[in-house]
């Protein structure tokens, strides 16, 4: 069974990736501990010098040295801040590429209870993990130096603040003890539901025609309010932790600072200390009750970044394809056979096999026709062929080499691959082509230009070839769309083709015209298609029907 990696365990984590930007940080949280503590002993002799009643030389160099201090303080956070940015830049660039790796190469069964693009929200969850460790990295370390140095300082001047120290970090360990697991909880319950709401929104986007209708809109809302109410809960319930943090804190800050003046007061009283070490003491006291406030108070930060880390782990969790390390020989796929033996596949939250009994060859070349009713399993079966999904049990073979054994990339970069709910993405019509492969020559481009009707659209728009298209190919006509995608996946010459109803937009006479084109013998690709077009059956060689996962004929065409 596979290790749960705690929340801790994932920030540790992601911070040991900048292990050396992490100890410059606290060699200036160092320096800037020594310096900030060595300004109230500065302050202690000039108050001591004042009170002899006259000006002097050395007073007025201490002055200079507070002030230069003050500088140098300054000087050490600017430091400090440009390293936290460099920190905050390496987060998002290997958070970015680490999805845009991953996302085509989820395993099929690892996300099919999730929606890919509302998975791909979490991506935001970067800029909150950016500021937020950034805030922590800076605030606690410098917090937590000064605690200690703070309490080493005081100790010199009285055994008493010895007593003081255990009693701060008892408070700590306290706080954080029997608090902090109630508030991480909440947090990411709060974040489960914030994702709820933008999903939902996304999805009345998605659907806005829909939700014009009054009584449909009607719903739209009612849904935000159930989501957004279940989100106020959980906050409130997070915001609750918080509070009693704080008052925590604050009853510490009012029993210590009372505590405190009491008791050098008493002791300046009993002349155990002058009044130069009682007000530097009472200065660092200050500064050490400030550095708790701050790591009180930098909990929420916490509790963010730990939520933030843990909603992106959720996605880097998710199983990937294993790369194969077999490679296969050069001519390993100058002609593909296909064979599948009795496969069969069933969805991870189904009991029955949506395939069963699967036995099928497909040699070099062939064009073939899967028919069958919605729900017969054709989709699925495309899929499986097309290496997307992977069969619950069965042999599928390659050129007489198991599917497993081979690199799945190598046998992908065969294929190309049609389905349902490919849409175009946001660059130019070339770009959306080509996908920038500098292979592809431009004589090819026209080709497919010419062949797949699209010469028209083109010549019509300014920008030719290099016109943008929106996201989802949004104001470019359906038509049009289908065209560029089957562009894209003509454009290399695959040896083996798979098409889920790709021209089901396209007029009847331009959709026979390309039929012909891609079930032409001269074309060496395997063919194997599913459509409503009637048209196909005749141009195929073969003809298969699925009925209820089962093939129930296997026709060849004369």
């Amino acid at each position: 069974m596979k290790e749960k990696i705690t929340p801790f365990k994932r920030l540790i984590k992601l911070l040991s990736l900048d292990k050396k930007d992490l100890y410059q940080i606290l060699f200036y949280s160092i320096f800037y501990g020594f310096v900030s503590l060595s300004l109230p002993l500065g302050i202690q002799s000039i108050i001591n010098l004042i009170q002899g009643g006259r000006v002097s030389l050395s007073w007025i160099v201490l002055v200079l040295v507070v002030v230069i201090g003050v500088i140098f303080l300054g000087i050490l956070q600017i430091l400090q801040l440009r390293i936290t940015e460099n920190i905050q830049q390496k987060i998002f660039i290997r958070s970015s590429f680490e999805f845009a790796y991953r996302f085509p190469k989820f395993k099929f069964h690892s996300y099919y209870n999730d929606h890919l693009p509302e998975l791909a929200n979490r991506f935001f969850d970067t800029i909150g993990t950016q500021k937020g460790v950034s805030k922590l990295i800076l605030d606690y370390s410098s917090a937590f130096l000064q605690i200690i140095f703070g309490l080493i300082l005081l100790s010199l001047y009285h055994p008493f603040f010895i007593l003081f120290g255990f009693f701060l970090f008892i408070l700590l360990y306290l706080i954080f003890r029997f608090s902090f697991d109630k508030g991480l909880e909440t947090s990411l319950k709060e974040s489960k539901f914030k994702y709820k709401v933008a999903n939902w929104l996304q999805e009345i986007a998605h659907n806005h025609v829909t939700f014009k209708n009054n009584s449909k809109h009607e719903f739209a809302l009612q849904r935000n309010d159930y989501l957004t109410d279940k989100y106020l809960y959980h906050r409130e319930s997070h915001f609750k932790v918080l509070v009693n943090q704080y008052k925590q804190m604050i009853a510490f800050k009012v029993i210590l600072t009372a505590g405190l003046l009491l008791v050098g007061g008493f002791l300046v009283i009993n002349q155990q200390m002058n009044i130069g070490q009682f007000v530097a003491a009472e200065i660092i006291i200050l500064l050490v009750i400030n550095s708790v406030e701050k790591i009180i108070l930098g909990i929420e930060t916490l509790y963010d970044v730990l939520t933030s880390i843990e909603k992106i782990g959720l996605v880097t969790d998710l199983e990937m394809e294993e790369e194969s390390t077999h490679q296969p020989t050069k001519d390993c796929f100058y002609k593909i056979q296909l064979e599948l033996e009795n496969i069969a596949f069933k969805f991870p939250d189904s009991k029955e096999d949506i395939l069963k009994n699967i036995h099928l060859t497909v040699k070099p070349g062939e064009k073939i026709f899967l028919d069958g009713v919605n729900g017969s399993g054709k989709t699925t079966l495309l899929r499986i062929i097309g290496g997307l999904m992977q069969p619950s049990k069965g042999l599928f073979y390659v050129n007489d080499d198991s599917l497993r054994k081979l690199d799945l990339d190598a046998y992908r970069c065969q294929i190309g691959m049609v389905t349902s709910g490919q849409a175009l993405f946001h660059g130019t019509i070339l770009e959306n082509i080509t996908l920038n492969d500098p292979e592809i020559s431009n004589e090819r481009v026209k080709e497919m230009i010419q062949v797949l009707h699209l010469k028209d659209f083109i010549k019509a728009h300014p920008n030719g070839l290099d016109a943008q298209v929106f996201p989802d190919g949004k104001l470019v006509p359906s038509s049009v769309a289908q065209k560029i995608i089957l562009a894209r996946v003509l454009i290399k010459n695959p040896k083996i083709l798979i098409l889920e109803e790709p021209m089901d937009h396209l007029d009847t006479q331009q959709e026979m015209e390309i039929i012909d084109y891609l079930t032409d013998a001269k074309h060496p690709w395997t063919l194997l298609v599913t459509s409503r077009n009637n048209y196909w059956k005749q141009k195929s060689q073969r003809q298969i029907i699925l009925e209820k996962g089962t093939i129930v004929a296997d026709i060849k065409n004369k």
